[in-house]
């Protein structure tokens, strides 16, 4: 593919795409912790109205050896292939307002091409405004409400929403270019990193997925159907909650992580939730061994059955 040539391939008439609409986007690849991004973005895809308006050339962007896509073997043929998809789609909320979802794989290649596309994209479209979402793991209690850190440019999302907000160098992702772009061009945009518990970062945490789509429709107005997925969090939690009762030094460690929390929201909103009552920060050892030894205890209670 030549410099001169789209990555973006158009599945949809471009003159039948509304101008003016917000953009929400999340991209699957390098953290999702909780399973936040996934999360959300398949359950705007499945529970609302939504069409494929143009497609990334895969070829050009994926390393398929690292993530190497599904292809279904039936006995002694193959009978499908499932190629993997980052595209823009035309949605509409729950009250039919549409806007424009971004999702998919997060590019390996060619970030600057990308950025360029997705500015392009909304030059082309007058977008109103953009807003993604990713998650991290933080040593934070499943107790108290998801945090998040908030980047952009818009302030007042910042001021409302943002309980750390740290001075650090952090691993970028695609859309952290998109952001860096978008400011450049000054177009409204508003990134949201839910900081997940660290215990949870490997599970599919409902949780995180309804504070991702109240995040949006912080940012944006757009009404999103949430009661499922408030069951589902409620459900996971109380199982959750069940093996913290029965496990000591599980419990210990929500105990101490609940500590730090509500010291950190009462006394010290610079301080950041992180740190304990000393205001040190947790080493990287002790979080991995207390991560390793919940994933040892939820290892064992699945195979007994007790924990989807």
């Amino acid at each position: 593919m030549s410099e001169r040539e789209s990555l973006l391939h158009f599945v949809m008439d471009a003159a039948e795409v509304p101008r003016g609409l917000p953009l929400v986007a999340g991209l699957t690849g390098f953290a999702d912790s909780g399973s936040a991004v996934t999360g959300f973005t398949e359950y705007i895809v499945d529970t609302m109205d939504s069409q494929i308006i143009a497609i990334f050339d895969a070829d050009s962007l994926l390393d398929y050896r690292a993530r190497r896509p599904i292809i279904y073997f039936d006995q002694d043929h193959l009978t499908g292939f499932e190629p993997p998809m980052l595209a823009f789609h035309l949605v509409r909320d729950e009250i039919s307002r549409p806007f424009i979802l971004l999702t998919g794989y997060e590019p390996d290649f060619k970030w600057e091409a990308f950025s360029k596309e997705v500015l392009n994209f909304v030059e082309r479209f007058d977008v109103a405004t953009t807003t993604w979402v990713h998650s991290i793991p933080m040593p934070v209690p499943h107790t108290r409400p998801i945090g998040t850190t908030v980047s952009g440019n818009r302030s007042e999302l910042i001021e409302q929403f943002s309980v750390w907000r740290p001075h650090t160098q952090v691993p970028a992702n695609a859309m952290h270019l998109v952001e860096y772009r978008l400011q450049e061009i000054e177009h409204e945009v508003a990134g949201f990193v839910l900081l997940v518990p660290h215990y949870l970062a490997d599970t599919e945490f409902p949780q995180a997925s309804l504070v991702a789509l109240e995040s949006i429709s912080s940012a944006t107005g757009l009404i999103f159907p949430t009661d499922r997925l408030r069951e589902e969090g409620r459900e996971f939690v109380g199982k959750i909650d069940e093996q913290v009762e029965t496990n000591e030094e599980l419990n210990k460690l929500v105990h101490t992580l609940e500590q730090r929390y509500d010291s950190y929201m009462k006394d010290n909103a610079l301080r950041s939730p992180l740190t304990d009552v000393e205001g040190e920060l947790p080493t990287a050892d002790e979080i991995a061994a207390e991560l390793e030894e919940f994933l040892a205890y939820r290892r064992g209670t699945e195979e007994s059955g007790d924990m989807r």
